[in-house]
């Protein structure tokens, strides 16, 4: 039995169509599954939270997510127990990072197959974003976290992310004519001309703090891409209990657009000020509030919050 959530509002409408050809599919292969068409930002959450909740008493799931890197991160914001739940995807969004990153076929049937064969799932690690600077209505501390298994950045990159959340026009039309990567390209440009002055420091694991005077962005990695095939951290690697973090602080941005476009086959390390290490948790504190992505998706801001692996959490079916 496969439980198939589908997002329907994935690159204009592209899930919809390729559930007309996976159902006839499982069909013929007599396969048991149950279809869910999420309706709104956030019903996904609610939908897997439902199916992995102990007292719910679904037992192992098999799901099959149909939408693209936003979609797989409100499902990681679901799960309630990881140990009860195997994941199957196929990606139909403007950027399939994680798609990319594991190698996925492009053929929509064919990553079908390797889903419905697998017999041993393989065990990612995920990563989980804790905002410390956080506080309720009353102004008390309150926990709240995250968690991404493509990346969270905060910076430039987050403020990319956020502005085409809310480009939804000029995106839509972009993904049905298959240009959706210019939406981001746009922004970029648009945004790297933007001075927010704030100041950063990082600490990874133990290590002393590492201060910025100016800083572009701090995209912390589980896996290599980022923003629709920025290979920002060639080395990381969703299975080795690492965060990969790529820190730019180019002091002249016209140096910044020479070595962006080296990122995509990840030789932008290259230039100066750009750094990449690796640590198991990394704390971020800004001089001011900016906005956090995780897996593209932007929620809040925040100068103060740590990153961290959880190794082997996440079951897929690939």
């Amino acid at each position: 039995m496969y439980h198939i959530i589908i997002n329907p509002a994935s690159r204009s409408g592209k899930s919809r169509k390729l559930w007309e050809q996976i159902e006839p599919v499982l069909k013929e292969k007599n396969i048991k599954y149950r279809v869910i068409f999420s309706e709104y930002p956030g019903h996904i959450i609610k939908i897997v939270s439902r199916l992995t909740d102990p007292l719910e008493k679904y037992g192992h799931i098999n799901l099959i997510v149909v939408g693209g890197d936003g979609t797989m991160n409100e499902v990681l914001q679901g799960i309630r127990d990881f140990d009860a739940i195997s994941i199957g995807y196929i990606p139909t969004g403007s950027s399939n990072d994680l798609a990319r990153a594991l190698k996925y076929p492009k053929k929509t049937l064919k990553q079908l197959d390797n889903i419905l064969g697998c017999t041993a799932p393989t065990l990612l690690d995920i990563g989980q974003v804790t905002y410390l600077d956080a506080v309720d209505d009353n102004g008390e501390p309150v926990t709240i976290t995250r968690r991404f298994d493509v990346s969270c950045g905060i910076g430039f990159d987050a403020a990319v992310c956020e502005e085409a959340m809310h480009t939804d026009g000029t995106k839509g039309i972009l993904n049905r004519i298959g240009l959706g990567k210019l939406t981001y390209i746009t922004i970029a440009l648009k945004n790297l001309l933007a001075e927010t002055g704030v100041r950063v420091s990082y600490t990874a694991d133990n290590n002393e703090p590492v201060r910025l005077p100016r800083f572009l962005f701090i995209a912390v990695m589980q896996n290599k891409y980022e923003g629709g095939g920025f290979m920002f951290c060639p080395d990381a690697d969703p299975t080795d209990g690492l965060l990969d973090l790529c820190v730019v602080s180019i002091r002249h941005k016209i140096k910044f657009l020479v070595a962006f476009p080296f990122a995509y086959k990840g030789k932008h390390v290259l230039f100066r000020g750009i750094t990449c290490t690796r640590a198991k948790k990394v704390r971020i504190r800004t001089t001011g509030e900016l906005w956090v992505h995780t897996d593209g998706e932007v929620h809040r801001k925040s100068r103060d919050f740590t990153v961290e692996t959880l190794p082997e959490k996440l079951q897929m079916l690939m």
